[in-house]
């Protein structure tokens, strides 16, 4: 059963579509993929942590290499904090070059009694509220891919060149507006290690092997356009990201999607909600991980703070009494279960953020199971799409900050501040 894929007017112009993206040079390779499966697998045994963020879906307008470089050391800085916090490696998954798909719940979105196609990223479509812009169009594609290719060059140049070294990592600008004792403390702390590594000359700076892309495996087209044979295995690699995930609308065992994961060699995750059935969760499972490979499964608690005490710890339960017990790592995604509209306008607090994060380590400590990672909807501009309180009102102020185009991401200061609170969550967990 096909979830969540457009319809295309012009088959034809997508069959040539799809023939020029198998001609296309991979975005990752073998190596890299089964590296990160390496530190997945360690990573559910306890002896590491997976930081997930990135933006809800890029777009071709936002792209920029200052935005791919900001955005890049975000994610190093997070992982200074998050290491000193649980004192393990941290693993880094980037949702970029190809995280270009949105989910609907419906085809259809309806605006001053105009009903159109709804906009399902820009991978498929425009945001336009207007009918061309709606209409999907597969050429699409070709463009999110060059704009991956883009991206990973300029990651990949960053790295090289050194922009990831502890010298380099000291620039704390982001979060200058942070004035608790408490995150101050940490960031001298953090600080005071930085400055010891680099008069001792050490250079190990920010594990530069432990960085990765991912994004949900929504459309099938440009998936199944840039899987590959791998050469040594003789096994299929969909060579768009080195990680992918099924999300709350495609986790379905009848579903397409599964079907196709089944058959790739690509480590994968699975969001889990309150509404998720077990026995079918179970089965996916064994449909996806029969050989029960280690880092092969990574599950995203995506509950909200209301639901996730009386639903995640029942899953964990069920889990580890199965057969793929000790073999799942066990991630946070306290955003997607937490979004509300407030005066029309979609958004997350921090409180109701954090409260989740909370609850979920609390969850863990108490039966035993080890809390791997956490996933965050980011950007490292200063927007503002996520307020502090749910009770705080939408300004002018708000509405001038907010761009994104799917669901509201923290900001860089905001993503930091997150990343001390669960170091010192780590700390005493």
């Amino acid at each position: 059963m096909p979830y969540q894929l457009p319809q295309y007017p012009d088959p034809i112009a997508l069959q040539h579509t799809e023939e020029i993206l198998r001609t296309k040079s991979p975005l990752i390779f073998s190596g890299e993929c089964q590296r990160l499966k390496h530190q997945l697998g360690m990573a559910s045994q306890r002896q590491g942590f997976v930081l997930v963020g990135g933006d809800c879906a890029e777009t071709f307008d936002e792209f920029s290499a200052n935005k791919v470089r900001d955005d890049f050391r975000l994610l190093l800085q997070m992982s200074l904090v998050l290491g000193y916090g649980c004192g393990l490696p941290i693993t880094q998954i980037a949702r970029t070059a190809g995280q270009f798909g949105k989910p609907r719940s419906e085809d259809t979105e309806t605006l001053f009694n105009t009903t159109l196609p709804s906009y399902r990223g820009d991978i498929v479509n425009g945001a336009s509220f207007h009918a061309l812009s709606r209409i999907p169009d597969p050429q699409r594609m070709l463009s999110a891919y060059h704009q991956s290719v883009q991206t990973l060059n300029l990651i990949r140049a960053f790295i090289q060149g050194g922009f990831s070294n502890i010298d380099r990592l000291q620039d704390w600008e982001l979060i200058s507006t942070k004035t608790d004792a408490t995150y101050l403390d940490t960031l001298q702390q953090v600080k005071r290690c930085l400055q010891f590594m680099h008069s001792m000359d050490i250079k190990a700076s920010s594990r530069i092997d432990r960085f990765f892309t991912g994004h949900e495996c929504l459309l099938l087209p440009y998936e199944e356009a840039l899987t590959r044979t791998d050469s040594l295995t003789g096994r299929y690699l969909d060579c768009s990201a080195h990680f992918l995930w099924l999300g709350e609308r495609t986790r379905y065992l009848d579903g397409a999607q599964v079907e196709f994961l089944r058959g790739v060699m690509n480590p994968i995750g699975i969001k889990i909600s309150a509404s998720t059935s077990i026995g079918e969760l179970l089965e996916i499972l064994d449909v996806l991980n029969p050989d029960l490979e280690p880092g092969k499964i990574t599950l995203f608690s995506r509950m909200g703070k209301a639901k996730i005490a009386t639903a995640l710890p029942s899953i964990i339960r069920a889990v580890e009494a199965s057969r793929h017990r000790n073999n799942v790592l066990w991630c946070c995604d306290p955003m997607h279960g937490n979004t509300f509209t407030k005066d029309g306008i979609k958004t997350r607090s921090m409180k109701d953020i954090r409260e989740e994060l909370f609850m979920f380590f609390d969850i863990h400590k108490d039966l035993g199971t080890f809390p791997g990672g956490i996933h965050l909807e980011m950007t490292s501009g200063n927007v503002t799409e996520c307020i502090d309180h749910p009770l705080i009102p939408i300004t002018d102020s708000f509405l001038r900050g907010y761009k994104s185009t799917c669901d509201p991401r923290l900001s860089g200061s905001q993503a930091l501040e997150m990343a001390f609170i669960i170091s010192q969550r780590l700390l005493s967990q």
